[in-house]
């Protein structure tokens, strides 16, 4: 069998986080600071990744005498 008398000692930031991960429902707290976590990076980041994408697509596409690309 494996790990039969190999002394494995735990980690226990490892498992505190995954004793967290596992009762995640019940440790998260919906506050205004994970409200702004969330706000911020599940919606503004992904928009202003999107944009600079957009915006740089445009760019080549002027530098190559071409029509805009439209998105969306």
């Amino acid at each position: 069998m494996a790990g039969g008398g190999m002394g494995v000692q735990k980690n226990k930031f490892i498992e505190q986080w995954a004793t967290n991960r596992e009762n995640l429902e019940q440790c998260f707290k919906f506050d205004r600071r994970n409200a702004a976590l969330i706000l911020t990076f599940g919606i503004l980041v992904p928009i202003v990744v999107y944009k600079s994408i957009v915006v740089e697509q445009h760019k080549h596409d002027v530098d190559y005498n071409r029509k805009p690309t439209k998105f969306l």
